[in-house]
């Protein structure tokens, strides 16, 4: 049985950040275990520029944004597995894993990090009709093949969903000299952040349709067209509105999803809304001693945003390791409503409120000059205006409760007051 004070599942910007957070913060037995054959995570194959501007206040690539982490990581003589599959997290805080060189490992940890990022959604998950040829990819495996295996996956391409992912393969493919012909967007509004509609998109004459979805896939060995069609309210197909496009490729950009297999035989408790962990302040979930952050938690449009949630995460199993974390003390639910979908962190431990608290929120549409309000039994903590939201661009807010008397028999609420 190996022993360590920090495992941290995911060698991803969200671990590498947790891990050096953690040193810093005075643990030297940390392991970082990663699946892939780098460190970096999504990062490495995300080649484009428009990194780092918060964290490090200039603009980098993804594998730049993450050497940073790494060099560093390895000046401060973290350890890291590479090639290693975590096939187990236990309550009491067993880590179960394997790789070819050292077969199955048992590690016993003190403190656990959960990092595994998310993972697409594909066909099979949104029942596309149609034949099954090839040319059908999630825009992320496209993304790898394209930057890291340098192979193109087609020559004219439709993709279905405007996530960001989806948005910078539209631009990367024409760069590489296919005919992106469409993005075809079920709702009403782009999934993606304003920016990458207008540099992506905008800047290339690339069509978006919004309330528009694929309905049919022609081909038998190969894509060789797809339909799509204008939705109704209910989202169901308005006959009369399809438009062919012949094309080779279809790439799906239709979601993420947060990767949580081992934070469920971990016995974690998951939001149903995010389809992460529900965490405190500090960023530890259900389980005591085991904590998450980044993607794995709530997706994010932004890697600095992953960043900073990850060097919570850090610190306070730093703290708990150190006896420094209050447990079992006095909790508050957060809780959004009135246009907010969901707000990390879920709830805060009464007795850990050390500093200012930075809550992040997602909307459930777009809205104009609007108030976002956070309230506690009818008293309003804090209200900040917005000139505009939007679902596919996070909120953050930093709430001060220092000197607020709150009773924990109330949640706070955050809403949106037009």
């Amino acid at each position: 049985m190996l022993q360590y004070d920090i495992v941290i599942v995911g060698g991803g910007p969200a671990g590498l950040a947790a891990a050096i957070e953690a040193k810093k913060n005075g643990v030297n037995r940390i392991v970082v275990i990663e699946r892939d054959r780098e460190l970096g995570g999504i990062l490495q194959q995300c080649i484009h520029n428009g990194f780092g501007l918060h964290v490090f206040k200039e603009e980098l690539t993804g594998p730049e944004y993450a050497e940073r982490f790494i060099v560093e990581l390895n000046a401060l003589g973290i350890e890291y597995k590479l090639d290693t599959m975590v096939l187990e997290v236990t309550e009491d805080r067993k880590v179960t894993a394997i790789n070819s060189t050292e077969g199955v490992l048992q590690i016993d940890a003190k403190a656990i990090i959960l990092a595994m990022g998310c993972r697409e959604r594909t066909r099979g998950a949104i029942r596309v009709p149609g034949t099954r040829p090839a040319g059908v990819l999630t825009a992320g495996t496209a993304q790898r093949f394209v930057n890291m295996e340098g192979y193109m996956v087609g020559k004219r391409a439709v993709i279905l969903g405007s996530g960001d992912i989806g948005l910078i393969m539209a631009r990367r493919l024409t760069l590489e000299g296919a005919e992106v012909l469409a993005v075809a967007e079920l709702m009403p509004y782009s999934g993606g952040l304003k920016r990458n509609i207008v540099q992506c998109l905008d800047d290339f004459n690339i069509p978006l349709y919004l309330s528009h979805t694929v309905t049919k896939i022609e081909g038998n060995d190969r894509v060789e067209a797809v339909t799509i069609a204008e939705v109704d309210s209910t989202y169901k197909p308005i006959s009369g509105t399809e438009r062919r496009f012949e094309c080779d490729t279809l790439l799906l950009s239709v979601g993420l999803i947060p990767e949580n297999e081992l934070s469920k035989l971990a016995g974690v408790k998951l939001d149903q809304v995010t389809g992460g962990p529900v965490v405190n302040e500090a960023r530890e979930t259900s389980v005591q001693g085991i904590f998450a952050c980044g993607n794995v938690v709530h997706v994010h449009d932004l890697v600095d945003w992953v960043t900073e949630e990850s060097k919570v995460a850090g610190v306070n199993a730093a703290r708990f390791i150190q006896g420094k974390s209050p447990q079992n003390g006095p909790k508050i639910k957060i809780k959004g409503i009135s246009g907010v979908r969901y707000v990390v962190p879920q709830h805060i431990e009464m007795d850990n409120l050390l500093k200012p608290i930075e809550l992040m929120m997602r909307v459930d549409n777009n809205y104009s000059d609007v108030s976002m309000v956070v309230s506690h039994q009818g008293k309003i903590l804090k209200s900040v205006k917005k000139r505009h939201v939007a679902p596919g661009e996070m909120e953050t807010l930093t709430l001060d409760l220092t000197g607020v008397e709150l009773n924990g028999m109330n949640d706070i609420t955050v809403e949106l007051v037009l």
